[in-house]
């Protein structure tokens, strides 16, 4: 059985580079959704290995959902990544402070998140 990593970005281009990174990662299979009430919908019909967010979408942003993941107890020990266009200090360090694992900036190097996903994956 494959690891499942959920994608919630709400941009088609960067939501596809993403599933894209993901899939390199050999025996990863990536699901994506474009908003994170999509996410909320599809956490309690799946068992995820990893969760990667942005921050910045329509109806439930971002931290809002790390915060509702983090409180789920199916989920409170699955990493999370934040990949965001918002680089402030403050966003990382609220992003990091709800539970996030990692917190990438874009535009982000392919190699970096294969790098933290073999990581956090447990992955050769």
């Amino acid at each position: 059985m494959g690891l499942k990593v959920l994608i919630v970005e709400d941009s088609k281009a960067s939501r596809e580079f993403i599933a894209a990174t993901v899939e390199s990662v050999s025996g990863v299979e990536a699901f994506t959704t474009a908003s994170g009430f999509e996410a909320l919908k599809l956490l309690p019909r799946h068992r995820f290995d990893l969760i990667i967010t942005d921050i910045n979408m329509p109806d439930i942003n971002g931290l809002e959902l790390i915060n509702f993941v983090k409180k789920n107890p199916n989920y409170r020990d699955t990493p999370l990544f934040i990949i965001t266009t918002e680089g402030r200090e403050q966003d990382r360090d609220r992003g990091m402070a709800l539970g996030a694992a990692e917190y990438l900036v874009k535009p982000f190097k392919p190699d970096d998140l294969t790098a933290l996903l073999r990581r956090y994956l447990k992955l050769a």
